[in-house]
């Protein structure tokens, strides 16, 4: 199966346009050749419609081109008339779509009023229950009969009123029939959503797009690959273009670190036609962070014809981590291996950054780039290893990008039947002009992140950012984000929507205050059911909106604790990792000398 043209040269993926409203009065159009689209949420209630129009607008100023508002039921579907008006009425043609979970009702009262409507085949004809059974293929087929039956007027209702669709699975959100096929795995995801584009196809409809959304960049990507690789597969007219965007990011460093892995490596790869960078923040932040993305995607890929014909060393649609030798890379330092991926640093950021180092931090330099024993390889050119216990890099100054780079370093070395542990690097050349640190943090999260989730990379260096702590920093949060190294709490943080029963961004920050400390836990917070459990996929613990001023808490996807007043829901969240052994009391501050 191939997803794009080629893993070492960029080539952006060809797809059919797909129109959002009319694109002579203010309409999008996606895919197509078009540049990517930049969207986002409005996070208050779609009955307050005031509210609903100003959040639009603040996005539209902006420069949001499609703008989701949540429509959960029916009656909230209604008022999507109002809020459209009065965003005409202030002189803004911004896309409007609804975002659909559990009722078709509310998605076909939704359909009149805005350009695009979203599903999820996971619970748009489905109420999930978690079910574990065997479906024999007579059962199945039914089932898809009864989909076929709840999704078609929608289809019918798009074509003759000409609007757009997004075909949009989520990790963790599946129907049961699926997952008891094929499990909570990209194909389950891939085959979800083909099912609801065949019945899309079967009358005829082709203005829809698809997204394969996770908060697990590995997974993320792993689906977008499967799924272009299958869409290729059934033929050249199935080309509908692609929705990215790592849902339940959460905020801060961390949320931008996940959203760039993720989002940055397919556009690397040439796919991606729209965009969303889902931030636990206020919604206009996600286009500020968008914008940034987009920019820095010319500058860390790769155009050039003149590429080696390299065999791939991975498989891009599983994640396996490439199998090397341990090495000894410092004094009781190792890498390869089995060993976790270490943090290198530079000589000058080594000196400032000791004196400030103290025992027991997870947080430190772990060895010094200028002290290693290392192979640098220009690796448009064959390998010749003699050494399986050497450290092998790219040399600075190669006429390639880092990914390009890379990937042909790990191709060569397979290809010369070598597997030496490899450095990655975020940058091979410096500009005499330091890089911002919000530039420095994408590009670092793009190219390190991409190549870790390719299974590429025993330790990095980060050198792009100046500074000798936030670099070192950002190196540790870029391997906790792709999933290679827990030294912190991780958080599910979801961005807010309509649906949102409680303040969350109050309440992350209240919630990361008295667990920030625990190393190796991964909480989940969710403002409503419709992405908890299910899209808390993985997370230890979550923290999510039952009802009004009620949390529901959880254990992986298991509900424990229900209706808990809002003011004893963080403490109780406490009290229950305190039960299942996770909590330690945070450590004494030290006391200055």
């Amino acid at each position: 199966m191939v997803y794009c043209d080629s893993p070492y040269r960029y080539q952006r993926r060809k797809t059919r346009p797909v129109t959002i409203g009319n694109p002579t009065d203010g309409g999008v159009v996606v895919g197509g050749g078009e540049p990517v689209v930049r969207q986002s949420m409005i996070t208050c209630s779609t009955l307050d419609t005031e509210a609903s129009i100003e959040q639009s607008m603040a996005l539209v100023d902006v420069g949001c081109q499609i703008i989701r508002i949540t429509a959960q039921t029916r009656r909230y579907a209604a008022n999507l008339e109002h809020i459209i008006a009065g965003i005409r009425d202030r002189g803004s043609k911004v896309p409007v779509v609804a975002d659909i979970h559990f009722k078709p009702d509310a998605a076909m009262e939704a359909v009149k009023w805005c350009e695009m409507v979203r599903v999820n085949p996971g619970n748009y004809a489905d109420s999930k229950k978690f079910n574990v059974r065997d479906y024999t293929d007579k059962e199945y087929a039914a089932e898809l009969v009864r989909i076929e039956e709840e999704f078609a007027p929608l289809v019918e209702e798009c074509k003759k009123r000409n609007r757009a669709m997004r075909i949009g699975t989520n990790h963790g959100s599946l129907s049961d029939r699926i997952m008891n096929r094929y499990g909570d795995t990209p194909l389950g995801m891939v085959e979800s959503a083909l099912e609801f584009a065949r019945i899309a196809r079967d009358r005829d409809f082709h203005n829809f797009k698809f997204s394969m959304k996770s908060s697990n960049p590995k997974v993320m990507i792993e689906c977008y690959r499967l799924l272009t690789a299958r869409l290729a597969k059934l033929g050249p007219d199935w080309n509908y273009p692609l929705h990215l965007g790592v849902t339940e990011a959460g905020d801060g460093e961390d949320g931008r670190i996940k959203s760039a892995i993720g989002i940055g490596s397919l556009l690397c790869d040439g796919l991606g036609d729209t965009i969303r960078v889902s931030l636990t923040e206020d919604s206009p932040n996600e286009i500020a962070v968008c914008n940034a993305l987009i920019a820095e995607i010319p500058k860390l890929t790769n155009t050039y014809t003149k590429v080696p014909s390299v065999p791939l060393s991975y498989n891009p649609f599983e994640f396996k981590r490439r199998d090397t030798p341990e090495i000894n890379l410092a004094d009781s330092v190792a890498c390869g291996g089995d060993q976790t991926i270490r943090v290198v640093v530079t000589q000058a950021a080594w000196d400032k950054l000791a004196p400030r180092i103290r025992p027991g931090d997870d947080v430190k330099p772990e060895a010094i780039y200028e002290d290693l024993n290392l192979l640098e390889v220009n690796p448009c050119e064959p390998i010749n290893v003699n050494c399986e216990t050497q450290l092998v890099t790219v040399k600075d100054n190669i006429d390639l990008p880092v990914i390009t780079a890379f990937r042909l370093l790990a191709g060569q070395l397979k290809a010369a039947g070598a597997n030496n542990p490899i450095l990655l690097k975020d940058c091979l050349s410096f500009n005499e002009t330091q890089l911002e640190p919000n530039v420095a943090l994408l590009r670092a999260a793009v190219t390190i992140g991409s190549l870790l989730c390719d299974g590429i990379g025993d330790a990095i260096l980060v050198r792009g950012e100046s500074g000798a702590g936030q670099s070192l920093r950002l190196a540790y949060n870029i391997l906790q984000a792709a999933g290679c190294r827990s030294f912190k709490t991780d958080y599910v943080a979801c961005p807010s929507c309509g649906r949102t029963l409680f303040d969350l961004q109050e309440v992350t920050a209240r919630i990361k205050t008295r667990t920030d400390h625990l190393k190796g836990v991964k909480i989940a917070i969710m403002g409503c059911i419709v992405n908890g459990p299910g899209e808390m996929a993985d997370a230890d613990f979550g923290y999510v909106g039952g009802a009004p001023g009620k949390i529901n808490l959880y254990v992986g996807k298991t509900a424990v604790r229900m209706n808990i007043p809002e003011v004893e829901a963080v403490e109780s969240l406490v009290d229950l990792i305190r039960e299942h052994g996770k909590w330690v009391e945070p450590a004494a501050e030290p006391v200055p000398n």
